[in-house]
């Protein structure tokens, strides 16, 4: 069993190209459902290969994630996985029938992205300026490009030096799928990652400052990671005096808020994004609707 879990999740990433993380989180589910098949508190009906499971199994399976307090949208998530590894079993003729076909996914609401206002973010932007470190210069090039660009925080930790052209004003970074795509940048982005570049980095490195392409580092030398932003951005975000939880992807919905808010179009959002489907863009639009009553109201001769 674990060995076709193994060729599907090398399937996803040789042919359909996706992320480590994608891989991660369907390897995580996978192996929850192999323990479920084949956990002790199965006992007589103890699964040992997939042509065994059946749809009762599969839905006693889903009632094990409710009762284990999992969110309606981790339910989803991992039944996404499931249904998606057992189609690929099909595909390859490791069973006949797809049991997962009458599963059904829960409903889960959409929820609006939290974006922060233009002032919370100028605070949040300034917080690192007030230090002197090669890490507070450094600090302030990473949130300065992710506010500029709206990439993904694994796109803005995987970028090496050359992905950041500072004479075009542009970031070249890898999306999901592996797409690569191109975001301008404005000035003030430009020079905090120009002036970390120059002074802050090759202290960072120290030594090794001949050996790495990664373009922002921790204190040892090397790349930085997802944990190692966010708690970062966890602590200016306090700093700043900014309320409630701040992540990484604040800053990118604060970026296409800000964007549509400004008039961008929602394609060109979409482009700047890496949004496969218009339709994860759309989302964004319901957090304009008080710039649109606010153009509306000057605007109308009515109003």
């Amino acid at each position: 069993m674990q060995e076709n879990v193994r060729a599907f999740l090398n399937h996803l990433s040789v042919e359909r190209g996706a992320s480590p993380n994608t891989i991660a989180a369907y390897r995580n589910d996978l192996e929850q459902l192999v323990e479920h098949a084949t956990g002790p508190h199965q006992n007589a009906h103890r699964i040992s290969a997939w042509p065994q499971v059946d749809q009762p199994f599969l839905s006693e399976y889903v009632v094990s994630l409710h009762d284990r307090g999992y969110s309606a949208t981790t339910v989803a998530r991992k039944i996404a996985s499931v249904k998606s590894f057992f189609s690929y079993l099909v595909d390859e003729g490791e069973i006949i029938r797809n049991p997962t076909e009458r599963i059904s996914t829960p409903r889960v609401g959409r929820t609006l992205p939290k974006a922060l206002s233009v002032e919370e973010v100028e605070r949040l932007l300034e917080a690192p300026l007030k230090l002197t470190t090669p890490e507070a210069m450094r600090d302030a090039a990473m949130l300065e490009l992710l506010y500029a660009s709206g990439l993904r925080v694994s796109e803005l930790i995987n970028l090496d030096t050359r992905d950041v052209n500072t004479s075009e004003q542009y970031v070249r970074c890898l999306g999901k799928g592996s797409k690569e795509r191109v975001v301008p940048l404005h000035q003030r982005a430009v020079d905090a990652v120009a002036a970390y570049v120059q002074e802050s980095r090759p202290r960072l490195l120290g030594p090794r400052k001949q050996e790495g392409v990664a373009l922002f580092v921790n204190r040892r030398g090397e790349r930085l990671t997802r944990q190692g932003f966010w708690l970062i951005l966890k602590g200016y975000g306090r700093q700043a005096g900014i309320k409630g939880s701040i992540t990484p992807h604040t800053l990118r919905h604060s970026f296409a808020t800000h964007l549509l808010a400004g008039g961008a179009s929602l394609r060109n959002v979409q482009e700047l994004l890496g949004h496969a489907s218009i339709s994860t863009t759309q989302i964004y639009t319901h957090l304009t609707t008080d710039q649109v009553r606010e153009a509306y109201d000057e605007a109308h001769p009515r109003a």
